[in-house]
């Protein structure tokens, strides 16, 4: 099976397909799978641009509301996960993944599928230690904290995935596992992100929970973004003789190393379909209990502590599950819009105010697991405050006396990777047969220096350094530092937006 792998994504679909099926024209096969490392930015209208945590100067609806509304679909099954820049209301309505649009699935806040006999794991979001232990109580319409805290991966996640047993083929995160880079050439890195340098020392760069994942799971590959260059890694098992082999992707963007081709050799033949993971199923079913939708901290069981603390599954508990699904974990296809979609003609669009939905491919999914859906909780305490303010309101009325906590409802409790293809100003793309490295020190130089007279180390998708043509500077946007502000207008009639500068993207929130 052939898997293209795809740093931020940026809400660039048009460009990245584009570029999968000029990698296809070229040698003449087929990629069977796209998989994307956050910031995928599914954008389905201007409303969903409201929950972004980007200054709005910076905001561009790109090309995802096409596959949402219809107009174009997705030419090949694409799988992602979420970062820091997301549409989280979106994402928000499917936390334990789903269809976003025919074809593009999200993994929710972690999951686990299987593809052709490919076991897929992922965390979505960025690591914060003052949010680490909270429960998911944010909701649409954001504060200018929670449109932050919205994204910030919770310990329940990571316990989760911590009671996975078995093969990992893929696991996708959007941060890089903390001290990833001491197994990998850190030379090289620093000499195209200096200023990586202070973090690297104090071992602050990426998340400690996801080196806990990977020093626990041991996956074949591990893939990251986020931090915006490509990084390659050999992480060896400590005393065994499994080895993770990490690889960081760039953002989608002329001159950048976005797109990794594999070939990972599937289990099963027939048609590529996305099927559930039982293990994840029983796992998600065996946690309910320990949901929670409050800001409070929340502790998971440890072995010290009283009852149950682990929740590997055993075999009865997945044949239960596996009950519930009625012997079939193939994920349906049930997509459906639940807003309206951005029409770049209707000149008198209104942009709604973001509110907390709830999508029917969760419901489903939780009912017939037998699980709560957060969304759903959160949508009760909602409704209990509005009706606890209600009578409040009316007691004073009535008594004319006013008690203040008659009016606060405590909400807050405390292998080697394959070819390489380079862009040229004709948006055509050479074949490099030359390997990933993921030795410590590495033969080559790596820097992102543009310089497509030499060929490049990795099966990465760059661009060179000469002039691209029109229609691919206008759809990636500018450079880091780009400061152009010019008004892009697709059709006549249709609304403009500025151009993001893409130096917004390279924030750490």
């Amino acid at each position: 099976m052939r898997i293209a792998v795809e740093g931020c994504a940026h809400g660039e679909l048009d460009i990245i397909y584009e570029t999968i099926q000029e990698i296809e024209k070229i040698d003449g096969r087929k990629i069977d799978l796209l998989i994307c490392c956050g910031d995928f930015q599914a954008t389905r209208n201007l409303s969903d641009l409201k929950c972004m945590a980007i200054s709005d100067k910076y905001k561009d609806m790109c090309t995802f509301y096409k596959y949402y509304s219809g107009e174009k679909k997705a030419p090949i099954l694409t799988i992602f996960i979420g970062g820091n820049h997301e549409a989280s209301n979106y994402l928000q309505e499917l936390p334990y993944g789903g269809w976003v649009a025919p074809n593009i699935y999200y993994l929710g806040y972690a999951g686990v599928v299987q593809v052709a006999g490919i076991r897929i794991a992922g965390l979505s979001g960025i690591y914060k230690s003052r949010h680490w232990m909270q429960g998911r109580y944010e909701k649409p319409p954001y504060t200018d904290s929670t449109i932050r805290s919205v994204y910030h991966i919770r310990n329940l996640e990571v316990f989760r995935l911590k009671q996975l047993s078995g093969k990992i083929d893929i696991f996708l995160s959007h941060d890089w596992p903390a001290g990833v880079t001491k197994y990998g050439d850190e030379d090289i890195l620093l000499k195209r992100k200096p200023f990586f340098k202070d973090d690297i020392e104090s071992n602050t760069l990426g998340s400690p929970p996801c080196m806990e994942l990977l020093e626990r799971l041991y996956p074949s590959y591990w893939f990251s973004a986020h931090l915006h260059c490509k990084f390659a890694a050999l992480v060896p098992e400590k005393g065994g003789a499994r080895v993770t082999k990490f690889l960081a992707l760039d953002k989608c963007l002329p001159k950048r190393k976005f797109l990794q081709v594999l070939e990972v050799r599937s289990q099963e033949d027939g048609p590529i379909q996305l099927n559930y993971d039982l293990e994840w199923l029983t796992i998600l079913y065996l946690t309910n209990h320990l949901l929670s939708v409050k800001s409070s901290i929340h502790y998971m069981p440890g072995q010290y502590g009283g009852g149950r603390w682990t929740y590997t599954p055993t075999a009865k508990e997945k044949q239960t599950v596996y009950e519930k699904f009625g012997s079939n974990l193939q994920i349906p296809l049930n997509f459906t819009q639940t807003v309206k979609p951005y029409d770049p003609c209707d000149m008198n669009t209104q942009i709604e105010w973001p509110r907390l939905l709830i999508n029917d491919q969760t419901t489903r999914f939780c009912r017939m697991l037998g699980i709560d859906d957060p969304s759903a909780l959160l949508q009760i305490i909602t409704n209990t405050m509005m009706d606890n303010s209600r009578s409040s309101e009316l007691s004073m009325e009535t008594s004319g006396e006013y008690t203040p906590e008659s009016m606060d409802i405590s909400f807050d409790e405390e292998s080697v990777f394959s070819s390489t293809f380079e862009e040229n100003s004709t948006h055509k793309y050479f074949v490099d047969n030359s390997p990933t490295n993921f030795s410590p020190k590495s033969d080559g130089d790596d820097s992102d220096n543009g310089d497509t007279s030499k060929s490049t180390l990795d099966g990465t998708v760059n661009s060179s350094n000469t002039e691209t043509t029109t229609e691919i500077a206008d759809s990636a946007s500018m450079d880091d530092s780009s400061e152009q502000t010019g008004c892009v207008q697709t059709e006549p009639n249709c609304k403009k937006f500025k151009r993001r500068n893409y130096s917004v993207y390279s924030s750490t929130f």
